[in-house]
């Protein structure tokens, strides 16, 4: 797939779209774990990271998206505040304005998210809605980046930096497969870098294809990783080493069982791939193997018909 056509970036300015997995099904798994992080502590983390990455530059633009398990919601935008709430603190003293604005839009979204639960219960751990919050960070960078660009550029050559920042805990949905490989292409071809800070037990396979991947071995000390990495600017990336991907296991996940397979059954129509032969695609309901049927019916009906 051939690269959109270049652009001209300033090197030390950003907008950083970041993805937070609110999955309340991972979240209430990691409580019950001593050794994870949990959601009040991961918070703190990500707060005191936004709030650096505000302060290196003040064209540096941040957009915060909650990725919940039944819904993906905007919860922060840099540029829809003023500049004061960066740099202005609570009536504590401890905290920018800004925090409280993002933690009240958050706990907005996450009784609504919790109202469109389902009461059946989910079986293991749920995956959140990855793709749904990928598509609209993609949406967003294409919008910010026309508003930043007339606003602060003007009419000259520079475009702001983006990138997309996914802090990740909830296992891979592969219902979600082909909509999330759909935004990583997009992605590649805009030049929007993918990094992914993964926070689960498990490795994601579907985000170690994008830019930076790290999983961090101590979650006590997620700001530092999140400081030390993924703060850095495309510029900066050319001179530092980063941590890379551990190997990916790139055969295909069946999905009806889940299983790793090595051959099966691949939809021509949703590419959806099963370990077994089925009459209808269960992902998008189209029918195996009509086609052949009605030729075949074709054929036995003109072996019949003696005048053909």
């Amino acid at each position: 797939m051939a690269p959109a056509p270049s652009k001209l970036y300033s090197d030390d300015v950003s907008l950083l779209v970041i993805l937070l997995d609110t999955s309340p099904y991972f979240w209430m798994s990691s409580d019950s774990n001593p050794s994870s992080l949990s959601f009040s502590n991961f918070l703190s983390h990500v707060l005191s990271f936004l709030n650096s990455i505000l302060l290196l530059n003040q064209l540096n633009q941040v957009v915060v998206i909650a990725t919940g398990y039944n819904s993906c919601s905007y919860i922060y935008d840099s540029s829809l505040s003023s500049s004061s709430s960066i740099t202005q603190s609570t009536e504590n003293g401890k905290m920018p304005a800004f925090c409280s604005e993002l933690l009240e839009n958050l706990e907005k979204f996450l009784e609504n998210d919790e109202k469109l639960s389902s009461e059946q219960s989910v079986d293991g751990i749920g995956s959140s809605l990855l793709s749904g919050s990928l598509s609209m960070a993609l949406c967003c960078i294409l919008c910010c980046q026309s508003y930043i660009y007339s606003v602060f550029f003007g009419q000259g050559p520079l475009h702001p930096q983006p990138r997309i920042l996914c802090l990740h805990g909830s296992p891979d949905g592969p219902e979600q497969y082909v909509a999330v490989m759909n935004s990583i292409f997009s992605a590649q071809r805009s030049m929007v870098p993918i990094d992914s800070c993964v926070i689960g037990a498990q490795h994601s396979a579907f985000l170690q294809q994008g830019g930076v991947y790290l999983k961090p071995q101590q979650l006590d000390g997620l700001f530092q990783y999140l400081s030390t990495v993924f703060t850095t600017d495309l510029h900066s990336r050319n001179f530092i080493q980063l941590p890379k991907p551990a190997g990916v296991d790139f055969r295909a996940s069946c999905f009806c069982h889940k299983n790793t397979i090595d051959m099966g059954y691949i939809c021509s129509v949703c590419l959806s791939i099963f370990c077994k032969h089925h009459e209808r695609c269960s992902t998008c309901g189209s029918i195996f193997g009509q086609a052949q049927s009605e030729a075949a019916s074709t054929s036995d009906r003109e072996r019949k018909d003696p005048g053909t």
